[in-house]
């Protein structure tokens, strides 16, 4: 078996598992907001996983839920670690992707254009 996209398949799981523990409610913290995991990188030794989440709200509630994820760790980590059947239980690392509003903030501004040039 070719080790080269295991990294790859494993960050697809672990981001499957966490949509799932989202879907069911797993997570109990109410810092934690009505996230989107968008993507997961993991190292290829398997040891770090940097979880990209994106959210609509404010820069006081990403923040809130930002504090939320990372109280959650060691409960993602062992829901992870189970349900993707690791020997060994990743490091987890939560990053917010901004890709998803930077796109809607280059929407709002082609459509203002748009507008502007009365098309």
């Amino acid at each position: 078996m070719s080790t080269s996209n295991r990294p790859e398949r494993v960050g697809q799981e672990i981001q499957a598992a966490m949509g799932r523990m989202l879907t069911r409610g797993e997570l109990k913290d109410p810092r934690i907001g009505y996230i989107t995991i968008t993507g997961v990188k993991v190292s290829p030794d398997l040891k770090t996983a940097r979880i990209y989440y994106s959210m609509m709200g404010s820069e006081q509630e990403r923040k809130e839920t930002h504090k939320g994820l990372e109280a959650a760790k060691g409960f993602i980590r062992r829901q992870i670690t189970e349900a993707v059947n690791m020997r060994v239980s990743p490091e987890v690392f939560f990053t917010f992707d901004e890709s998803l509003e930077r796109g809607d903030r280059i929407e709002r501004l082609l459509r203002e254009v748009k507008e502007k040039e009365g098309g």
